[in-house]
């Protein structure tokens, strides 16, 4: 005899199928509209773009131009501040991650005193808001000589990034099986060949998932650069802002600017985004 179900059964079974399916790709449809509408954007010019939105172009193709972009390259100010992104966003993720693996592998299985209040310690470090840090270390990288430079901007992001990273990090490796490393020491394997011979391969998608957050995160800030940064030493989000008060002279090379900025974090996340959330949720969950 069948089983009689209950209304709200039949109903979950009814959006679990093809209709959320539908609404999902409708969402990510829209989801994109910002992004298709500021491509299209930097290929009109900026008479074209005060006389109509960026759809005019589906109904003339012939607006459609790479004058913009060619303006973009020759603008120093633009070009420069794409050079320093580069030079902060790559120092910046590798740092964390190697700095981040090390932790956290000696956090999830060295021995030494006081391990589990440190990484309490490390823990609490997530709440610290960034914005409770900004006069205090601005001061200290004044003392020091660094602050207007790459370097200052380089250490403020690999300092906050860090907590998140040994945390993450900690967390996959401690699920690796004690036995399989044991077995590598009983061949003579020390620390160092331990963790880049085991535990590094094992722990690709957790470091994967890190790599791209701390990209996203770096390539995507305004607030850090505002403040650690000078005009040589800027990257794209701080050129673009500055860029933005002169909206009426310069809209053909904003719009491919923010284009390029925003395409680059973008192809990243969705070239990994699988990584990205495998290892999240492995590092998430012990």
């Amino acid at each position: 005899m069948k089983t009689k179900q209950s209304l709200g059964s039949r109903l979950a079974e009814g959006v679990s199928g093809g209709l959320v399916r539908v609404f999902l790709i409708v969402v990510g449809l829209f989801w994109l509209v910002p992004t298709i509408g500021l491509l299209l954007s930097s290929l009109r010019s900026p008479e074209d773009i005060a006389a109509s939105g960026w759809w005019k172009v589906f109904t003339e193709p012939s607006q459609i131009t790479f004058d913009s972009y060619r303006k973009l390259l020759e603008n120093e100010d633009i070009t420069s501040s794409l050079l320093n992104t580069v030079w902060i966003t790559v120092p910046a993720t590798l740092l964390v991650v190697i700095i981040g693996s090390l932790a956290g592998y000696a956090f999830a299985w060295m021995e030494f005193p006081g391990r589990d209040w440190w990484f309490l310690g490390v823990v609490g470090l997530l709440v610290v808001p960034v914005q409770v840090a900004l006069i205090p270390i601005a001061e200290l990288f004044g003392t020091i000589g660094i602050f207007g430079s790459v370097l200052g901007v380089v250490f403020f992001h690999v300092g906050f990034g860090l907590p998140f990273a040994v945390f993450l990090l900690r967390n996959f490796f401690a699920e690796i099986p004690r036995e399989l490393l044991e077995a590598a020491r009983l061949d003579g394997a020390g620390e160092l060949r331990l963790f880049f011979r085991v535990v590094m391969p094992l722990g690709a998608p957790a470091i994967a998932a890190l790599g791209i957050f701390q990209f996203l995160w770096v390539w995507n800030d305004l607030l850090v650069a505002l403040i650690f940064s000078d005009s040589g030493s800027q990257p794209i989000t701080v050129a673009l802002q500055t860029q933005v008060r002169q909206f009426g002279n310069n809209i053909d090379v904003l719009a491919p600017g923010a284009f390029i900025s925003m395409v680059v974090p973008l192809a990243v996340f969705f070239a990994f985004q699988r990584q990205f959330v495998s290892g999240v949720m492995a590092g998430a969950v012990k």
